[in-house]
Formats: C-alpha cells, structure tokens, sequence
C-alpha cells in the first residue's frame, strides 16, 4: 500500500520508485494525485462509479481513463444542456 509516495521525493528519488515499481512482480495499492508517476506505473485503475455506487474495475493507463473520464463530463454536460 503506497499512500502518496512521491510527495517527499526528489526526481530522482521518483525514477528510482517508478523503476522499482515497474520491475515488481505483485500488485500495488497506490494512492496518488501525481499523474506522471501513475502514467508510468498504471495498468489497472479501481474507482468508485457514484451512479452504480459500485467499485470498477478499468483496464488500460491513467492517460487513457482521464481521457475517457473527460469525455464522460462532456457527454453529461451536452445532456444537462439539452434538457
């Protein structure tokens, strides 16, 4: 379990953590707001989806799901707009 792990890191500090990261051969909980560490680290991302009110379970990069999610917010809001 890592709970913002490069909040107190130098950079290379963070290489040396997405390095071992990326050579390790479990599974990771990882909490963080540091989108370039999770676009390096990231295959799999859980969250929590308030419609379902269920946890999800998403496969692919941070990059790909924040792209995803922001075309998610424009979908809703065009519908917002319309109604």
């Amino acid at each position: 379990i890592l709970d913002e792990p490069t909040n107190h890191l130098d950079l290379d500090a963070v290489q040396a953590l997405i390095a071992a990261l990326n050579n390790f051969k479990g599974g990771v909980l990882l909490v963080s707001h540091d989108s370039h560490l999770l676009s390096c680290v990231v295959e799999e991302i859980f969250y929590m989806d308030e419609q379902a009110h269920k946890l999800q379970k998403y496969h692919g990069d941070f990059l790909k799901y924040r792209k995803e999610l922001l075309k998610r917010a424009k979908t809703a809001a065009a519908a917002q707009a319309n109604h």
